[in-house]
């Protein structure tokens, strides 16, 4: 539950039932869509290796995060989990806090937004968390579970981690609505050394900033490395790596992410500024001035915070 009132789910099964019943005629367009054109997604894939913790009480969420976490190598319990995400005072947990207890525990958590994507990373490999209203927009009833694989042929289905359900079979339509109905959210959660299939470049550096905001600076600084091995050309990707390098006191491994920076954005005065800090812990003193020269060249009307940092290296005493 994310927090909002609700009953619980053995209250509003016969409910649950007839809004099945009447919005069970009319197929949701993304599931047409797959149906027309499955664009290479394989007919049907199932997850064998995520963990399943039957949910207590109101624990969809820490359930959930939970297992996603356990099947990315950490392990945890629904009970731990719960005392990070859930709030007892709204009997439930927010997305927002499900996205933090990922990145607390030095996970990428990437948002999927869509039902190709969804499908595209069960059958990539990756469990993906769901947020779902099992009722109406003026009767919600919310609920949180994991998606461990699905059919396209000859039936469409999506198969969950749900309740104490370890094999809820759903039809894909339904899920769809349900699904649309808490905004199409879900998240995947892999280990910082693993992107997500359908991850782009700015929501990968979101989630690894997140991760290093979390203090988990050692996973912040895999998940950088990890996001430049795929996208060499970005810029954010080197500094992160140089900056999480830098506070792990690897001057040397900072340097080179930092030189790789500024090979990706020659005209950025900061990768210059960090590089020189970087030279400067090394006691290369020399070089370490001319990076900070560069940076100061670099920033033109912008330059006072390199200017500080030439001005602080050019009067630190020689090593």
């Amino acid at each position: 539950m994310d927090g909002r009132p609700h009953r619980s789910l053995r209250a509003l099964v016969p409910l649950l039932l007839l809004l099945g019943l009447l919005a069970g005629c009319a197929t949701p367009q993304p599931v047409l869509e797959l149906r027309r054109d499955p664009g290479g997604l394989p007919p049907k894939t199932e997850l064998a290796n995520v963990p399943f913790f039957p949910q207590e009480d109101l624990w969809c969420g820490p359930a959930a995060i939970a297992m996603v976490l356990a099947w990315s190598g950490l392990p945890v319990t629904q009970e731990e989990m719960a005392a990070q995400v859930y709030t007892p005072g709204r009997q439930g947990t927010l997305q927002t806090d499900i996205l933090a207890g990922a990145r607390r525990n030095g996970r990428l958590a990437v948002e999927v937004r869509d039902l190709r994507a969804l499908l595209t990373e069960l059958a990539a490999g990756n469990p993906v968390l769901v947020f779902q209203n099992l009722g109406l927009a003026s009767i919600p009833q919310w609920h949180y579970a994991v998606a461990t694989g699905y059919e396209l042929d000859p039936a469409s289905n999506l198969i969950l981690h749900s309740g104490l359900d370890p094999r809820r079979v759903t039809p894909l339509g339904t899920f769809e609505r349900t699904w649309a109905r808490a905004d199409h959210w879900a998240l995947v959660v892999t280990g910082p050394d693993r992107l997500p299939a359908t991850a782009a470049l700015e929501p990968a550096l979101g989630a690894a900033l997140g991760i290093e905001r979390a203090g988990r600076v050692p996973d912040a600084a895999t998940a950088y490395e990890t996001i430049a091995a795929r996208w060499p050309e970005s810029f954010g990707a080197w500094m992160g790596l140089g900056n999480t390098r830098f506070a792990l006191k690897d001057p040397a491994a900072a340097e080179r992410a930092f030189r790789k920076a500024a090979e990706a954005d020659p005209t950025a005065p900061q990768a210059w500024n960090n590089l020189a800090y970087a030279l400067a812990e090394q006691g290369r003193r020399a070089e370490a001035i001319a990076a900070a020269e560069r940076a100061v060249a670099l920033g033109g009307a912008n330059a006072d915070p390199y200017r500080a940092t030439l001005q602080e290296l050019s009067q630190a005493p020689s090593s």
